[in-house]
This record gives structure tokens, C-alpha cells and sequence, in this order.
């Protein structure tokens, strides 16, 4: 049963690596055998995550300059990605241009921008599908959500602390949960299966204490996720344990979607 977690010779490209989950989730894939593309927009940057993680099988892991929300630069990194590897086999969509405005003052300029982070993930999507099909190969796409793509917020947890979660941020999220749908219903037969994996309330240490405490007090298991409580779920998406599943959004919210 623990061979169908095995990423042995497979590589994922994962957008967003260094982040707070996103380092959480890239180590869980190398953990499980898998070997990754990791990016960003500043090429140095993304070497030197590339080179902090341990190597799989003596292949180093490499790290390629790409900007999830420009067309020009995700189709020259998914074509260095390509360069640098045997193909890629997953994608982790998890890279987010965050907005802090909430509806009260956001642009319509801002507000669309956030929106540009969903044509970032599908560009990626669709580049990886004809890539596997051209192969004809399997392959897992899986989109990063949140609960809040699910559920609304509530006002009275941010009041007098800070902004409300952002309008735009809420529309992209359940947008990109929809959008995977779609994409996998596409794309089934084509091998390429497409999931979300969508946490809930997982706070990096930036955020305010009291801003927890009242986030705790809404959740049924009275506290918040710790980044390596996405390591399981992100393995189970990319690997065989989750063949047939396709266009599922897989929620790890301390039960805070279901109440």
C-alpha cells in the first residue's frame, strides 16, 4: 500500500516553494521520492531554494526564474523547466500575488490583478496537459485554494484588528476551486487528473496574536493548522493513491467548513 505514495521518478514543478505552506508542501514531495522544479521571479532566488532541498537519487532539484501572473515569462519557464529535466510529471499550482484590501477600497484595477493569479494556475495547467498528452503520460495537477473559496468570512473575527479577508481573494479562491471542475472534466481522458487542495486557517507568525485567538475560537478543533499537516494530503494528490480522483477539492480546514 506504501508504494502508491511513491514519487520515485517522477518531478513536479511547484510554484511558490519558499513560502510559509509552500515549503511544507515542496518537502513533502521530496520526502516521498519525487524530484522538483521550484521558481520564482528572481532566477538567484530560485536556485538557491532549489539547493536547500535534500537531493532525490543524486539529482539535484532545480530552480528556474518565473512569474506565475506573466504569460511571456510562465511559457519560458515551463520551456527551461522541460530543458532541465526528463518532463515533468505534477504540478503544484501554490504561488499568490496577495492583495490586503478588503471591498471597501479595492480598485477595480487591484481587484483584477488578484483575479490574474487564476490565469496564472490555468496557463500552467494547460501547458502541463500537452505536455503529458504529447507523451502520453499521466499527470496530476493540483490547484491550491482555501476554505474561503468555500465559506465567507466572518466580519466580527477581524474587527478592530485588521481588514476584512479580501473580496478579491475570496473570488479567486472559489473561482480556481471551480475552474479545477472543469479542467479535469476535460482533460480525464487525456490522463491528467486535476484536484484543489484547499486549507483553512494556517497563520504564519506575521499574524496577530488576537487575530488567532479569534480565528481559534471559530474552528471545532480550537486551533490552527501547522504547515506539516499539508504534507499527507499534497501526497496523496500527486501520487497513485489518488488515481481515480479528478475534479475534487480536498479541504484541510480543522472542520471549519463544516459548520
Amino acid at each position: 500500500m506504501l508504494s502508491l505514495f511513491d514519487l520515485t521518478g517522477k518531478t513536479a514543478l511547484i510554484t511558490g516553494a519558499s513560502g510559509y505552506l509552500g515549503s511544507a508542501m515542496a518537502g513533502a514531495l521530496v520526502e516521498a521520492g519525487c524530484r522538483l522544479v521550484v521558481t520564482s521571479r528572481d532566477a538567484g532566488r530560485a536556485a538557491a531554494i532549489a539547493a536547500a532541498l535534500p537531493p532525490v537519487d543524486g539529482a539535484e532539484h532545480v530552480g528556474i526564474a518565473l512569474d506565475h501572473m506573466d504569460e511571456d515569462s510562465i511559457n519560458r519557464g515551463f520551456s527551461e523547466a522541460l530543458e532541465k529535466t526528463n518532463g515533468l510529471d505534477i504540478l503544484v499550482n501554490n504561488g499568490n500575488e496577495a492583495l490586503g484590501k478588503d471591498w471597501k477600497d479595492v480598485s477595480a484595477k487591484e481587484f483584477n490583478r488578484q483575479l490574474a493569479n487564476q490565469t496564472g494556475y490555468f496557463l500552467l495547467a494547460r501547458l502541463l496537459h500537452d505536455h503529458c498528452v504529447e507523451r502520453n503520460e499521466s499527470a496530476s495537477v493540483i490547484m491550491i485554494g482555501s476554505m474561503y473559496g468555500v465559506v465567507g468570512s466572518y466580519p466580527d473575527t477581524y474587527k478592530d484588528i485588521c481588514a476584512i479577508s479580501p473580496v478579491g481573494y475570496h473570488a479567486l479562491k472559489g473561482g480556481i476551486i471551480h475552474m479545477t471542475r472543469h479542467l479535469a472534466v476535460c482533460w480525464a481522458k487525456d490522463q491528467v487528473r486535476v484536484n484543489c487542495l484547499s486549507p483553512g486557517p494556517f497563520p504564519g507568525e506575521a499574524v496577530s496574536a488576537g487575530l488567532v485567538s479569534r480565528l481559534e475560537e471559530k474552528c471545532p478543533m480550537g486551533r490552527m493548522g501547522k504547515p506539516d499537516e499539508l504534507k499527507g494530503a499534497i501526497v496523496f494528490l500527486a501520487s497513485q493513491a489518488s488515481s481515480y480522483m479528478t475534479g475534487q477539492n480536498m479541504l484541510i480546514d480543522g472542520g471549519w467548513t463544516a459548520w
